[in-house]
């Protein structure tokens, strides 16, 4: 007899992405605000903020058109 496959999340990559995005955004903004960065507001927001959104956003829709 077989047993039927248990099915497993499909976001399951797309989370563990979000924690290391996570760890290596809290690390890069740590050496950013405790040492005496000299890149603007504009470049710290676009290194912190947005490219990790994008990143995540098109991760999670490649990974939801793979149903």
């Amino acid at each position: 007899m077989t047993t039927p496959a248990t099915r497993r999340n499909a976001l399951l990559p797309w989370f563990i992405g979000l924690a290391v995005i996570v760890v290596a955004d809290l690390t890069v903004a740590y050496q950013m605000f405790s040492t005496a960065c000299q890149a603007s507001g504009l470049a710290q927001t676009l290194v912190l903020v947005v490219m990790p959104v994008v990143y995540l956003v098109l991760m999670y829709l490649t990974l939801r058109s793979q149903d």
